[in-house]
């Protein structure tokens, strides 16, 4: 069963970003879902399996 996932959120991945920052906000969900760097605001298009392993915790709602 998926994560109940939202537009808005912000979460916390396992993984580090390039710029140091681990915490992402959703910008797009579906089979696919787009993040995007709280810090540097780059935008990444993952597969939802994906980004569901790598989420540490729901940061804000």
């Amino acid at each position: 069963m998926p994560m109940d996932i939202n537009i808005g959120d912000v979460v916390e991945l396992k993984k580090q970003h390039a710029c140091g920052c681990k915490e992402f906000e959703i910008t797009r969900v579906g089979m696919d879902i787009k993040i995007k760097c709280t810090k540097c605001l780059r935008s990444i298009m993952l597969d939802r399996e994906t980004v569901e392993k790598r989420i540490k915790k729901i940061i804000k709602k």
